[in-house]
């Protein structure tokens, strides 16, 4: 099975509820900055990841978008960005 790639973006209005969602998302993140982060997800892993969103943000105040990429198109990167890439293995934590 193969893995597909999101950019996962969020608004989160609280500094501690920040911080909680950043760890969640950093650690299926293989790059990204700030608040977006490209994650290479299985569908399993893709609904751990929003389980694990979901318990942390506050439905009323906070916003995360899950933005799947379409395999065929190319990425364009300008300046010193690298395009990404599926990583040969990848460690979940």
């Amino acid at each position: 099975m193969t893995r597909t790639l999101y950019l996962v973006a969020y608004d989160i209005s609280h500094p501690r509820r920040l911080a909680r969602a950043l760890k969640i998302v950093r650690a299926y993140a293989t790059g990204g900055q700030k608040s977006v982060h490209e994650c290479w997800l299985l569908p399993g892993e893709l609904a751990a990841l929003k389980r694990n969103l979901e318990a942390v943000i506050d439905h009323a105040e906070d916003s995360v978008l899950f933005v799947r990429l379409d395999p065929r198109m190319k990425p364009r990167t300008l300046g010193i960005a690298r395009p990404p890439a599926d990583p040969a293995f990848f460690f979940v934590g």
